[in-house]
């Protein structure tokens, strides 16, 4: 018995070690990771404070056809800047999906409360200037935590300003100080609420969160700006498979 509990033991040492490694310092990708994981804290107490617990009171109280159609208003603001972004990137297909996706869910989906488009097979494509930096070769820069914000590179923080400022949302440059405030403060609570499940799972399996959340995003960042790069001007979201061309960690420092 002891014969065969041996390749089992060994076998769980071995991803002990792999995790407990995860946890080292001085990854290349992250040189500011001193600063990065004393931001993460800060965000992390923020949200346990205050942030979570009013996305979690949001949820129990709002019925979910109402949850699900205010995220589809923002959705719908959200997609007019990505199809801005695909037409910056010279993504032609891309922008008239996007375009239509609008123009559907806005007419026909009550100002964007119902998705139309998705149920029609113009699927979101979700774009931002970060990307469009990338589309014309800025690199990525070091892993960065932004205040608040949460995980993001040089370059997309750079990027963040002109998303916000330039994004559609109309309440960012309305003189309504009081309505673009209780607009921002909906929006955050509506998509924090939406991440409750993910954030809680990632609680429950990462030894090291910090480096769980990094990881996940640089390779999915990668993942992303691969695609924006090696889109045709006449080819679609659609096309892409990201299953068969997996991202990693090394590879998301070189975009």
């Amino acid at each position: 018995m002891s014969q065969r509990l041996g390749p089992v033991a060994g076998g769980v040492l071995a991803l002990g070690v792999l995790a407990l490694g995860g946890c080292a310092t001085n990854n290349p990708h992250d040189p500011l990771e001193p600063y990065n994981r004393a931001m993460f804290n800060v965000n992390a107490h923020v949200d346990r404070a205050v942030i979570k617990p009013v996305a979690v009171a949001y949820k129990n109280v709002t019925p979910a056809p109402v949850r699900h159609g205010i995220s589809n208003v923002f959705g719908n603001f959200d997609d007019m800047w990505s199809t801005a972004n695909d037409l910056a990137q010279g993504h032609v297909a891309e922008a008239a999906n996007g375009l239509l996706r609008v123009e559907v869910n806005t007419v026909f989906g009550l100002l964007g409360i119902l998705d139309i488009a998705t149920e029609m097979g113009l699927y979101r494509h979700p774009n931002d200037f970060g990307l469009t930096l990338a589309r014309y070769g800025i690199s990525a820069g070091p892993y960065f935590v932004m205040p608040l914000l949460g995980p993001s590179t040089v370059r997309d923080a750079a990027a963040t300003p002109i998303d916000i400022y330039y994004g559609p949302r109309p309440y960012y440059n309305t003189h309504n100080v009081a309505g673009r405030n209780w607009t921002s403060a909906l929006g955050l609570v509506d998509k924090r609420a939406n991440l409750l499940a993910t954030t809680d799972l990632i609680e429950k399996i990462a030894i090291d969160p910090y480096v769980f959340t990094r990881d996940a995003y640089l390779q999915r960042r990668a993942s992303r700006v691969r695609d924006v790069r090696d889109l045709g001007v006449l080819d679609t979201g659609d096309a892409r498979d990201d299953a068969a061309r997996p991202a990693t960690s090394s590879s998301a420092a070189q975009h």
